[in-house]
This record gives C-alpha cells, structure tokens and sequence, in this order.
C-alpha cells in the first residue's frame, strides 16, 4: 500500500514533517551497518527515542525485522493479512518466548514504521500513522483478535445463591499467554468458543503522604538554608522553556546499554556503569563514531536552541525597561 492512500494524522502530529531518506531503501536492506547508522540518526532527528529491544534474553535485530516486513509490502500489509507469526518464525525464538508475534508489531510500530514510510514508501510531507482501518472493523479483511480488558481483582464468591443472583454467570477455563507490564495476554474457553485477549490491570496510584499535623502550640522551626548564589543562577533551568542540555555520545550510549541491561538483569543495577564502561571501551573506533557524531549534533541543537532562548529573554525585557 502506497503511502498515497494512507490518512495523516492531524495537523501532521503538532505540525512535524518527514525528513527526506538517509539512504535509499536498496543500500539499507543490503548493508546492516548503513541502516543501523541510519535508523539512530533518523530517529534523532525526529526526537523519538531509540532502544534495541530484547525478546528472549537476546537483542532484536531490527535490521532482520525491517526487512522481512518490507518484503512482505510494509506493516500495515502485514497486519492486514496477520503475517506476523510468519515474520516470527524467521528468528526461531525460543519455545518460553509467548506472543512474539503481538512483541514484533509493537516494537516495529514505534521504531520502525515511520523509518519505513520514508525510506520504503518514500513519503513526504506531514507525519503519517496507520489506518484507521488497520485496527477496526471498517476494513473487510481486519478480524479482532484481542480484546482489551480493565480489571480490579475482586473476591469470587462461587456459590449457588450468587450464581441466581446473577443471570450472566458463565464458567470458562483461562490460560495465561503472555506476561507484560500492566497485565497479561490470556485465552478464555467458554463452552467450544475460544476467546482471547489482554487483561489489562491499571498501575495503582500511590497516595501522597500525609503532612503531620501539630496539635500543640509548638511548631518545630526550620532553618531557611541560604543557598550560594551559583544554586540561584541555576533555578533559570526550572524554566519550561529553557532548551534541553546536550549530551555526550557516551551519554546516548549509556542509555541505550542501561535499557537493555535492565531488561537482562533487573537486580544489579549497581554494576551497569561499570559494565556499560567495559562495554564503550570494547567498542570499534567506527562504533564510537556513530554515537560521537550523534553528541556532536546535540551540542549544536543545544548551541542553537539556547541563542535562540537568550533572543527571546531580552525581547521579554525590552518593553520592562522603559516601563516607569
């Protein structure tokens, strides 16, 4: 499906633009390395963020996933004719690894789709999303085949008298799938119909805590600490719009190393900087280049951003000064 026929999305998301190809589509498929290098500096310039996932214990290779959905015409041709199991099949994931298939959408959706529309579909113009028709009814070859559920764990009380009480009372066998974050992808059997879904559980919000209240007349005193006149300066940066620091390259591969090393290994966060710094060490002088480059470019934002800020300071004070 030509980008052509797709539907933008208002105001082409707050008014933003696809930047032209960093490679033509041919070059990237066959060269691994020229995509990689390509994919991170398209999603800089588009300010999305950019992590390898990990499916498995081991890395995703986008590069695999990009070109094996690409052959297959693009994501939403996939998703049209659910081809995602056998886009799947290519990386033999291991037999714990449940709903790969809903794992690679997701990731390609937010990290590959929009570098497809531009360097596969070659589109110009305003940023565009998927289809509505891609995930509704409207489209003739679209099935649903998850429902979404909203659940708060409630007491069951599986008796005869509830069950009166009850006229939609159904019994059904479920089975865990999958697991992620807020819930998990499950299959319910009632009767011989087979239902399946994600049960979706909120994340609890957690109550402010409470300020003691003092009941008596003695109020305990707080000493006002007078801060440097450096610490002052800096409350500028508590403006909202005072442009964002720059990073190093280390900083952006710090990141990127510290997303995947908390995927591995959740319970040892005290060794990733030291294994991220063996990590950056062990790498080629062409690796640390692409990540050098990229801090390079952020220095320049940053460069360009702040004039731009310190213009519009002093347009702010101009008219404050011949006030009387």
């Amino acid at each position: 499906m030509s980008s052509a026929a797709r539907t933008p999305a208002s105001a082409g998301e707050d008014g933003k633009h696809y930047p032209a190809p960093l490679a033509p589509h041919e070059d990237v498929v066959k060269d691994s390395t020229l995509f990689w290098d390509t994919l991170r500096r398209f999603h800089f310039v588009m300010g999305t963020k950019f992590m390898i996932p990990v499916i498995g214990g081991k890395e995703l290779d986008l590069h695999v996933l990009y070109v094996e959905v690409t052959r297959r015409s693009g994501y939403e041709k996939v998703v049209a004719e659910k081809k995602w199991r056998e886009v799947g099949s290519v990386f033999k994931f291991s037999a714990t690894t449940t709903s790969a298939s809903f794992v690679l959408r997701k990731h390609y959706l937010s990290l590959l789709y929009h570098y497809e529309q531009v360097h596969f579909f070659k589109a110009r113009g305003p940023i565009y999303t998927p289809s509505v028709d891609a995930f509704s009814g409207n489209s003739p070859s679209w099935r649903p085949e998850l429902a979404i559920v909203e659940y708060s764990p409630k007491p069951i009380n599986n008796t005869p008298e509830s069950r009166a009480e009850d006229a939609s009372y159904l019994l059904g066998n479920g089975t865990i799938e999958g697991k992620f974050d807020c819930g998990y992808l499950v299959s319910v059997k009632l009767g011989s119909e087979v239902l399946r879904g994600v049960l979706y559980h909120p994340e609890q919000l957690v109550p402010p805590p409470s300020v003691p209240q003092h009941e008596s007349a003695i109020v305990p005193f707080n000493r006002k600490h007078h801060h440097s006149g450096r610490r002052r300066k800096n409350k500028r940066r508590w403006d909202p719009n005072y442009p964002k620091p720059n990073r190093s390259g280390y900083n952006f591969f710090f990141a990127e190393k510290h997303y995947t090393l908390k995927t591995l290994y959740p319970n040892r966060e005290r060794e990733f900087t030291k294994m991220i710094g063996q990590s950056w060490n062990s790498l080629s002088p062409e690796e640390r280049m692409v990540y050098q480059n990229i801090g390079l470019r952020d220095k320049e934002r940053y460069k360009r951003e702040l004039t731009e800020y310190k213009e519009k300071m002093k347009l702010r004070q101009t008219p404050e000064v011949g006030r009387p």
